[in-house]
This record gives C-alpha cells, sequence and structure tokens, in this order.
C-alpha cells in the first residue's frame, strides 16, 4: 500500500489527483493527457553488463532465521548503478522452501507495496503462510527488503519524540503562522533525512530497486521473475516489467499505481478515492442505530459534514488519550486514524467504536491507537522507519507536487471538490517533498513493457488508496496487461476474502492462465 507522507502521514506516498467525475463504475472521467504526453519507461540492454557481472554472479549465503522452514540471507548491490565501483548497498533477502506436493515452479517474489513496507516481515508474517496451499507447496516463497527499507540499510529520519511531534502538527493551517509552523515540521523532517541519511537517500529510487529485483531474480536461478505486488509494488512490478520485458514471468500487480500521473495529480486522484472509501463506511454505518455520524436515516453526506466538523473542534480542543507519553488526540492524529480504518472494510467496526468514544464520551484513545498502528509506532514510543523510506522513495521518484505553500493556497478548491472531509489536509500534505534535501531523479512516464507475457493488473472499484481508474490505466499502457476488477471495499483484492479474485490469479501462478478479458469479480 501507498502509505501517507507528510504531517500526520496524510498523504499515501507521493500521491495525486485531480477533480474527476466518478462514473458509475467507480472509475473516473477525467482528461487522459498526462498518459498522452507522457514518454514511455525505455527497456534497459538485455545483456547483461560487464560492471555488473559481480553482482550478479554473487552467492547467496543462506541460514536458518525466524521459524522453521525460513532461511535469510544478505544480496549485495550497487549504491549508483551508474557507478557500480563507488559502494554498494547491503539488502535483506527471505525465503521458505517449496514443501509440495507437486512440481517446483520456480520463485515467487512478493512486495507490500509502501513504500516504505518490509517484504521480509510480509514474508514471515503474512505471505509465506497465508497465501494459497498449493502456490506455497509449488513457489520457493522469496521477500527482499527494497534498499532503504527496514532490513536494508533503512533511512532514518527523526526520533521517536521527533515524530510524535511531527504526526501531531497542524494539517489544515488557518493563518501565515499556522502555515510556517507547518512548513517547518517539513523541513525539520527532511533535514532529520539529510543528516542521518545522505548516503543512501539519493538511492532509493524504484528504478534501482527494480534493478535489485534483476540480480535477485538471477541469484535465485530463475530465468524469469514471478512476482505478486500489492499497492506501491505494482509500481515497482511494473517497473521491473518495462526495464526488463524478456525477464517477465507471471506477474500480477494488485491495487495498481499509474506510473504516467504527475505528483499533484496522484496526489489528488488518491483524495478522491479516501472520499469514496469513507462515503461507503458512512453508508454502512448510518444504517446502524449506534452510528457516531449520525442515526438511521442520516445521509451519508451529513456523515462526512458531522466528521469534519469534529475534525475542527479537535483542532481548537484536543481529547484525552491516556497515553504515557502525554499526548492527546488532535486533529492530525485522529485524521490519521479515521484514514487508517478505510483501508479495509473489516476495520469498520472498530473505527465506529472508536468514533463513539470520543464523540460521546470525549476519549480519544481509539482513534489514537488506529493511528499509531498506522504509523508502526509500538507503546514505547518508538517507529519503524516506514514512514522515513516512505517520503525517501516518494520525493525521489517524481517532482514534489508543490514548491511552497502558495501553490497548495491555490489547489484547495480543486482538493476540497475531490473530498470534502479529507481534502484540506490531504493538499497540504502534499507540500512535503518540496524541502527534500535530494533532488527528484524520475519524472511521470508510461510503461508499455512491449514484448512482456502476460500481466495481471488488479484494481478495486471502492480502493481508497489506489483508484481503480489508476488500474485501468496501467492495464492500458502495458502491451500485454489484463485487468481483473472487483466491484468491492478494502484496499487490494488478493487474499482478502473473494473466492473469484483468488481463483483467479492462483490460475494464473499455478497454470499461467490469465483472467478472461474484462473478468469482474464482485461480493466476498
Amino acid at each position: 500500500m501507498r502509505r501517507a507522507g507528510g504531517t500526520g502521514a496524510l498523504l499515501l506516498a507521493a500521491l495525486a489527483l485531480l477533480t474527476p467525475a466518478c462514473t458509475s463504475d467507480g472509475s473516473t472521467a477525467a482528461t487522459a493527457a498526462p498518459r498522452k504526453t507522457a514518454a514511455a519507461l525505455a527497456p534497459l540492454p538485455r545483456a547483461i553488463p560487464a560492471a555488473l557481472s559481480s553482482y550478479y554472479r554473487q552467492k547467496l549465503a543462506w541460514r536458518d532465521c525466524v521459524g522453521p522452514g525460513f532461511q535469510c540471507s544478505t544480496m549485495r548491490a550497487p549504491l549508483d548503478y551508474a557507478k557500480p565501483g563507488a559502494g554498494d548497498v547491503r539488502l535483506a533477502v527471505a525465503r521458505r522452501r517449496a514443501a509440495g506436493p507437486g512440481e517446483r515452479l520456480g520463485s515467487l517474489l512478493v512486495n507490500p507495496g509502501g513504500p516504505g513496507g518490509s517484504a521480509v516481515e510480509y514474508l514471515e508474517s503474512y505471505a509465506a503462510l497465508g497465501y494459497p496451499g498449493a502456490v506455497r507447496a509449488r513457489y520457493d516463497m522469496v521477500a527482499v527488503d527494497p534498499r532503504g527499507v527496514a532490513g536494508s540499510e533503512p533511512v532514518e529520519c527523526l526520533t521517536g519524540p521527533g515524530m510524535d511531534t511531527y504526526t501531531q502538527a497542524d494539517p489544515t493551517p488557518d493563518d501565515e503562522e499556522e502555515t510556517d509552523e507547518l512548513v517547518g515540521s517539513f523541513r525539520r523532517f527532511a533535514e532529520g533525512c539529510g543528516a542521518r541519511s545522505a548516503r543512501v537517500l539519493g538511492h532509493v529510487s524504484t528504478v534501482e530497486t527494480a534493478r535489485d529485483m534483476d540480480v535477485l531474480r538471477a541469484l535465485l536461478g530463475d530465468e524469469k521473475l514471478t512476482y505478486v505486488g500489492a499497492s506501491y509494488g505494482t509500481f515497482l512490478g511494473a517497473t521491473y516489467a518495462g526495464l526488463f520485458p524478456g525477464r517477465v514471468g507471471r506477474l500480477v500487480l494488485d491495487g495498481a499505481m499509474d506510473p504516467s500521473l504527475p505528483a499533484r495529480r496522484l496526489n489528488e486522484d488518491q483524495t478522491a478515492g479516501f472520499e469514496t472509501a469513507f462515503r461507503s463506511f458512512a453508508e454502512d454505518c448510518v444504517r446502524r442505530a449506534d452510528c457516531p455520524l449520525g442515526g438511521r436515516g442520516t445521509r451519508p453526506a451529513r456523515a462526512g459534514e458531522n466528521l469534519k466538523a469534529f475534525f475542527r473542534r479537535l483542532d481548537e480542543h484536543p481529547l484525552a488519550t491516556g497515553d504515557p507519553d502525554g499526548r492527546e488526540l488532535g486533529e492530525s492524529l485522529a485524521t490519521v486514524g479515521v484514514i487508517a480504518a478505510m483501508y479495509d472494510e473489516a476495520a469498520w467496526p472498530e473505527l465506529r467504536q472508536a468514533l463513539t468514544e470520543a464523540i460521546g464520551d470525549g476519549d480519544g484513545a481509539g482513534l489514537l491507537a488506529l493511528s499509531d498502528s498506522y504509523y508502526e509506532r509500538d507503546p514505547d514510543g518508538r517507529y519503524s522507519n516506514l514512514m522515513f523510506a516512505n517520503a525517501a522513495v516518494n520525493c525521489l521518484d517524481l517532482p514534489a507536487a508543490f514548491s511552497g505553500p502558495g501553490q497548495v493556497e491555490k489547489a484547495l478548491p480543486a482538493f476540497e471538490k475531490a473530498s470534502p472531509v479529507f481534502g484540506r489536509g490531504l493538499a497540504w500534505a502534499a507540500l512535503s517533498c518540496a524541502y527534500w534535501p535530494v533532488e527528484a531523479t524520475g519524472t511521470p512516464h508510461r510503461i508499455e513493457a512491449k514484448g512482456a507475457a502476460p500481466i495481471v493488473v488488479v484494481g478495486t472499484t471502492r480502493d481508497p488508496a489506489t483508484p481503480y481508474r489508476w488500474a485501468r490505466a496501467l492495464a492500458s499502457q502495458l502491451s500485454s496487461g489484463r485487468l481483473l476488477t472487483y466491484e468491492g471495499d478494502g484496499h487490494t483484492a488478493y487474499g482478502r476474502g473473494s473466492d473469484c479474485v483468488d481463483s483467479a490469479i492462483n490460475a494464473y501462478l499455478l497454470r499461467g492462465t490469465p483472467p478472461a478479458e474484462g473478468k469482474r469479480c464482485s461480493g466476498r
């Protein structure tokens, strides 16, 4: 998943969008100009350059780790692919071998997205145990933490107390003084990253990580890459396909991103995605007698107005939470708590309870817990490097959405049209990359991957973080893209309860048979 970057982590990666008009199928009707004008990602030469041969010939030293059946190793990759002799990065790799029955099909590389999510942790906690048994039986399940993430020379920016301050900054400034304070929080975050992670900060791009994946493919002994990527992991997988179309095996891109869009458009699109998801939550909530945003018969739009009014009250009067570090629930943390629950409809009951306690009882503990889970903050006040890596990758992959507060002010009407509830805060969050200490190396581009084997692109119609129109766009860009649509809620679709989706993807992974053109799944 693309996590929110910026103060309050409100921005899910450097994502953005305009003010599209929603169509009946959950997609958005908007001009396709960015896709028409963006250049296509050019493939790399098929032959491995001599300067990289030592990386492709290294031997992985596997050791037992984590639990029964798991092995871990470390691989080397050049810090800078343009200067392979100028230093290396060391990347954490893990696998769980195929146990049978059935013929082994090779390695299946997985990535949970982010950017900044630990693929190794995802493998250990879910993929190697939770993927369908038939898939695990025939594939070695493999993960590598991308450069700058978790076990792979992680980007570091702020201490725990520093992050506490950062995440509580006012996300919707009302005057020049509050705007200066918000800009100051962005600057301090960026300066911390530059001071603590200067060596790697300019070399954590998606293109570089995709090249690392090709080195790993070779070290695993696979002629072609088989891969399942979610959310940002779809951008990573599509980038691999664009660079190495002849080495594409079976690729599943679930919760797809559109690489042809600039940062502002991505952020605005995602803002509308969260509004769509919230309205779905609100429609469910107001059918219940205990809905904290309005009783039965309340219009979803009115529920949104009630939530926005609650955020405004928190801006003036934060709630007690019982937090041992003294944190109160202000507008920023409350907004992130609500956004966190939009990723999975299974979290809606928890969100209703948290809102009931906050609005009715003045207790902000439930929303604070949701926010902490989103930020990966533990009870001792320590944060994982998720948000640091998220910002580092996003700010390197695309030029900043805005160059200063004045541009944000002009864009506020468009963002608030996209989402009356979240638009203002998400617009300001999109300013964070303006102060980044490293200049962006990427630009918007189409990915065609001409000559690649069929690639399955999965889109969920009410996905909050990766709007459905992005899946349609990516599938249309890829020369061999095959779109699989899930009509439902939540972020991504594979392994989330739809037998229709799971059966289609399993058939592709196990037999190489992609879904039929235009296949749609609905319900769980």
